[in-house]
């Protein structure tokens, strides 16, 4: 495949390379092998339940070693909030209320989110915002029909020059009505999190991955919360901001495998995905990571809780850590007797769910040890797992790969092969979601961050198919961050109650009780 010079110069222009490209495009022309689930994890095989004993003790060892880490906060949050208004974005440019009534056009389009947003307007954090949005624009709210009370609630929502909510970031968004003049965004409820949790020697970190364009107005927001948090807290804030890297976009092809030429003859390339964001993990320097998506909040009273278990899964990863630290400095050691390997090899399967291959009976000490060590060598996250209640996304499983080594990863449906009946039995029998629910150790036993470059699956990519101006497209995502990017970590899988797991996804999420004062 030939690209011209003025490709070449675009290709470069973008940090990406000629080389990076083809191969690319080679991965759209074999496409991506499935993953294969071999059994779904399930409690005690693959997950770790938790009781009052166990969480009791999680909890204390971290509350005593906090304040011998450098802890951080890290919040991928990048992008408009466009998705959480898709049905009303349709229902503001359909709609017409000469044409038909609410119900029916409700009825016709089977819009149930509608009459859920349309039951709950008054409970939204932005209903009094709106209200007087409407009246200074010589709107007489409380005299219209209930059909039009709707639309123009929502056209205030969305048109671009109103407030514009859909090209908004969503951590920004009016997310919680504190009834005290108040009202919090998601940035916001984060940092008042990460105080309770994520913070030593009175100082928290948090870092933003957010889209640039959006850098003044996160700055801004900080700036105008700032002294109101720590005064709340008694913690001070150390809040950083990254952006999604040039050079981690891919390139878009035709449904032919061949470049996607935008009508100006240039090359399209698309943002590639939440894996990219592993280059920004790891240019981060901490000895404990949480990693928790943008809209994934509650209001204060049920903090408690969720801190609880963030505390849980940070004290078993320090648990774990300390004790594989403990025996690489072993296996550094000249005299390594059989007890010591056999006690590695005990912790490896018995608790970092590791499964041993069947060739390593037949080793020598030397090549075990080699071995073990490898094993043992790696980035540890622990990742919180709610019962799935049919929510859509990754879950856990156990996965082998082509030399049948199996380990445990987050897949996601789209990895599957729905088509083999074996493989769909597998997913039908999952019992976890994955909340994106992490704590993440990416130093080693030396203290040396690890290269997270290094423990990439580069085979558990997505290719997906878009539009662009009408016309059909194939796109490659990344591996994705807690996905492909993390497969070669050590994984621990706990779960958590599904209190930790409240996204906003639809604005109608705002409605659920973790999202409400009362």
């Amino acid at each position: 495949m030939s690209f011209t010079e003025n490709d070449i110069y675009q290709i470069e222009s973008n940090d990406l390379t000629l080389t990076g490209i083809k191969k690319q495009i080679e991965i759209f022309e074999t496409g991506i092998p499935f993953t294969n689930v071999s059994d779904a994890a399930t409690l005690n095989n693959g997950i770790m339940p938790l009781n009052d004993s166990n969480i009791q003790a999680y909890v204390s060892l971290f509350e005593n070693e906090k304040d011998k880490k450098s802890l951080l906060k890290f919040v991928p949050a990048s992008g408009a909030a466009t998705r959480m208004f898709k049905f009303l974005f349709k229902f503001v440019s359909e709609y017409n209320s000469n044409e038909q009534s609410l119900n029916s056009y409700i009825n016709k389009n089977n819009l149930r989110e509608l009459s859920l947003f349309m039951v709950g307007l008054e409970k939204f954090p932005f209903y009094n915002q709106i209200l007087e949005l409407l009246k200074s624009n010589g709107i007489d709210y409380e005299n219209l029909s209930n059909q039009e009370k709707v639309w123009h609630f929502a056209k205030a929502m969305l048109d671009e020059n109103q407030l514009n909510f859909g090209n908004q970031p969503k951590g920004l968004l009016p997310f919680h009505d504190y009834k005290n003049n108040h009202i919090s965004t998601a940035f916001e409820e984060h940092l008042y999190e990460a105080a309770m949790y994520a913070s030593s020697n009175g100082l928290a970190k948090l870092h933003f991955t957010i889209s640039e364009v959006y850098e003044n107005k996160f700055t801004k927001e900080f700036k105008n919360i700032q002294n109101q948090v720590e005064e709340n807290t008694g913690v001070e804030f150390d809040i950083s901001f990254s952006f999604q890297q040039q050079s981690t976009d891919t390139i878009a092809v035709t449904l032919k495998n061949r470049p996607f030429r935008e009508a100006d003859g240039s090359l399209l390339f698309r943002p590639s995905g939440h894996g990219a964001l592993l280059k920004n993990l790891n240019a981060l320097e901490a000895d404990i990571i949480f990693v928790k998506n943008i809209d994934n909040v509650v209001v204060y009273k049920y903090k408690d809780e969720l801190a609880k278990y963030k505390k849980v899964l940070a004290g078993i990863l320090i648990e774990l850590q300390n004790k594989a630290f403990e025996y690489l400095h072993e296996l550094d050691s000249e005299q390594v007797n059989e007890g010591t390997l056999v006690s590695v090899e005990n912790f490896l399967t018995h608790k970092l769910s590791i499964k041993i291959s069947d060739e390593y009976k037949k080793y020598t000490d030397r090549y075990k040890i080699e071995y073990l060590k490898e094993k043992l060598n790696r980035p540890i996250r622990v990742c919180g797992m709610v019962k799935n209640e049919g929510e859509p996304g990754g879950g856990p499983f156990w996965v082998k790969d082509h030399k049948s080594n199996q380990s445990l990863q987050i897949v996601e449906s789209a990895q599957i092969n729905l088509k083999d009946p074996k493989q769909e039995d597998i997913l039908k029998n999952a019992t976890h979601f994955n909340p994106v629910d992490l704590v993440c150790g990416v130093k080693n036993y030396k203290g040396e961050k690890f290269d997270l470059e290094n423990y990439v699956d580069h085979n558990a990519a997505f290719i997906t198919e878009k539009t662009k101006n009408g016309r059909d497209l194939k796109a490659l995502e990344l591996p994705g961050l807690w996905n492909g990017s993390m497969a070669h970590w050590s994984t621990i899988f706990v779960e958590v109650p599904i209190i930790t797991f409240n996204p906003v996804k639809t604005v109608n999420d705002l409605l659920k009780s973790p999202h409400q004062i009362k």
